[in-house]
């Protein structure tokens, strides 16, 4: 199987959750539609959500969480 890659639209911090006491928004592992959310990026204190872009299965995180990421950088793989 090929794997798909979710690339981070822009720079800043990685959330995998909204807030340190809620369960991620994909767990790993899990399938994903081109819709769902998969994390946060804060950019100066403000939140952008970031939706998967594609359809997979067995989501793989790439980039920790709270992790800081640059524009274009892979957050996530999934199988097509």
């Amino acid at each position: 199987m090929s794997k798909l890659e979710i690339r981070s639209p822009l720079p800043g911090t990685f959330y995998r959750a909204s807030s340190p006491d809620t369960p991620p928004f994909k767990a790993g592992g899990a399938d994903v539609a081109g819709t769902d959310v998969i994390g946060v990026i804060e950019v100066m204190k403000t939140f952008h959500e970031i939706q998967a872009g594609l359809a997979g299965k067995n989501i793989v995180f790439l980039a920790e969480n709270e992790e800081p990421v640059m524009a274009g950088q892979v957050i996530a793989e999934v199988e097509e």
